[in-house]
């Protein structure tokens, strides 16, 4: 005998729940969350899965609005300016969209990046910086290990410089880049950081 699988009933609170975490639409949290049978941590990896996807989509779109967001620490000691960049006027007046320039203004000058993206990053400085830890990695290992083992501590010292792979202070499962894609499908518009400074008395 055969048995029909029922459907997972998906509350209305997870709904929620997975909403606030996110800002992306209830329809698609609803989604995701029937796709992860109710898992509120698989649906989480759903959306963000879906975001990057979204965004890489959207690459060649042109970025003709945006708004500028800036953080001035309460000592008065430090502060950053991002331009957080989209396509269109309606989505840059979105409060939502300034307030996540705020936030990633904030981010940066709390953790000081240097480049934006790893494209910033001069090919001189990625030298010397696997030249620099070339020596930590272990000699004794076949030759294809140790360049993997050497990527992954070059791309791991990139994610303390590199404003998109920084672990979001907020949240540290969430990175940058990761935020501004959850943007790009919560407002349908490719959204990026396209200009950074940050100032510091000393």
């Amino acid at each position: 005998m055969s048995y029909k699988k029922v459907p997972m009933e998906i509350t209305t609170e997870a709904i929620k729940e997975l909403r606030d975490s996110t800002g992306i639409s209830v329809m698609q949290c609803k989604k995701a969350l029937e796709e992860a049978q109710g898992d509120m941590q698989k649906a989480l990896a759903i959306l963000a899965m879906k975001s990057r996807d979204i965004a890489g989509k959207k690459t060649d779109r042109t970025l003709a609005a945006g708004v500028v967001g800036s953080y001035i620490h309460s000592n008065k000691e430090i502060g950053a300016m991002v331009t957080l960049s989209c396509e269109t006027d309606f989505v840059a007046k979105n409060e939502e969209f300034s307030r996540l320039a705020y936030d990633i203004a904030m981010h940066a000058a709390a953790m000081r990046p240097r480049y934006i993206k790893r494209e910033d990053v001069p090919e001189s400085m990625l030298n010397e910086l696997r030249e620099s830890l070339r020596k930590e990695v272990d000699t004794t290992k076949p030759a294809d290990i140790q360049e993997k083992i050497l990527e992954g501590k070059v791309s791991a010292q990139l994610a303390m410089l590199v404003l998109n792979e920084q672990p979001y202070i907020k949240d540290d499962s969430k990175t940058i880049k990761s935020l501004t894609d959850a943007a790009v499908q919560k407002f349908g518009e490719r959204t990026e950081v396209t200009n950074l400074a940050i100032f510091t008395v000393r």
